[in-house]
């Protein structure tokens, strides 16, 4: 069944997810990526809301550059966030904004249906641009620094402050537990994602599924790191506005819950299965894989969303 307001199909329940999924954090994160599980989950703890906060409306986001990114690398995060709430007509199906709108499809216009303030629209923008190209507090990061770090991004109220890492930071479980991270930001309404470039340290974790599979997976922008680096973004900042203080939309635990990506960790495409990301788009001269449209001319590999009322993964392909 295809959905004529997203254009998402929805797929047989994933009873057995691959996961590179979520680790509860001590230090107030609620979502980070865990690495190489098989999740069976329970019909009874399927995603749902517990009838908290979420991100909606105008959400300004804002970056800080931690380490070295050339300019290429953030044009391709760039043109990501431009492309999330841009018409869905703008860029050929399957597009970015497509897989955006099932985010607000899905999870947001839900909370109006117990009667808390939601909203049908929402609207992401980059508002702030920072870098530390010196690495001040230097290359080894504790997690008990990110979310102070992640505040120097000056995130406005009912915002985002994303951290992105360069490929010769190290981060405290990074690649051995966590591909990312997300959790309430230092500014009052406001949330955190943290996401590191995995090309030097472990792209066969935080950077699958590109050249991984046979034949290889190829990165859509020809950047291992920074394409898996946007499929790692994609995944915390739908929990980062969905269940940004840890009452939003999740399954299981508070403390290690799944969200609206995670719980669908691993499929990218019908027919997904552990190990496999299921059926992608190939461009025919780069010989690239993606299931998504995007600004510029850009394509990006997206994860499918989970969809709490069906139990099914959604996906764009």
């Amino acid at each position: 069944m295809e959905s004529a307001a997203t254009g998402f199909h929805l797929r047989d329940r994933v009873l057995v997810v691959f996961v590179l999924a979520l680790l509860s954090l001590a230090h107030g994160s609620m979502g980070a990526r865990r690495l190489m599980e098989l999740y069976e989950p329970d019909p009874s703890e399927l995603l749902k809301y517990h009838n908290g906060t979420v991100l909606s409306g105008d959400i300004p986001v804002s970056i800080l550059w931690y380490g070295r990114f050339t300019a290429a690398q953030k044009d391709i995060v760039s043109d990501f966030l431009a492309s999330l709430s841009a018409s869905p007509r703008i860029y050929p199906a399957p597009s970015v904004p497509q897989w955006w709108s099932s985010i607000v499809r899905l999870y947001l216009s839900k909370v109006e249906a117990v009667g808390k303030k939601g909203a049908t629209k929402t609207r992401v923008f980059l508002s702030g641009n920072f870098s530390d190209v010196g690495c001040s507090l230097g290359r080894s990061l504790t997690l008990s620094q990110i979310p102070a770090l992640a505040a120097t991004a000056k995130p406005a109220r009912g915002g985002v402050a994303l951290l992105l890492t360069a490929q010769d930071v190290a981060v405290e479980g990074f690649c051995m537990s966590r591909c990312g991270m997300h959790g309430p930001g230092a500014e009052a309404g406001s949330a955190y994602v943290w996401v590191g470039n995995s090309a030097a340290q472990c792209p066969a974790q935080c950077a699958w599924p590109f050249q991984q599979e046979e034949p290889p997976v190829v990165p859509p922008n020809g950047d291992l790191g920074m394409d898996g680096l946007v499929i790692n973004l994609a995944s915390m900042l739908a929990g980062a506005v969905t269940d940004p203080f840890g009452d939003g939309f999740y399954q299981g635990e508070r403390e290690a819950p799944l969200e609206a990506a995670t719980a669908c960790q691993g499929v990218y495409g019908s027919g997904a299965y552990p190990g496999n990301a299921g059926k992608l788009l190939i461009d025919k001269v780069t010989g690239a894989s993606y299931n998504a449209n995007g600004a510029h001319g850009r394509r990006y590999l997206l994860p499918a969303l989970f969809d709490p009322l069906s139990s099914q993964c959604a996906t764009l392909v």
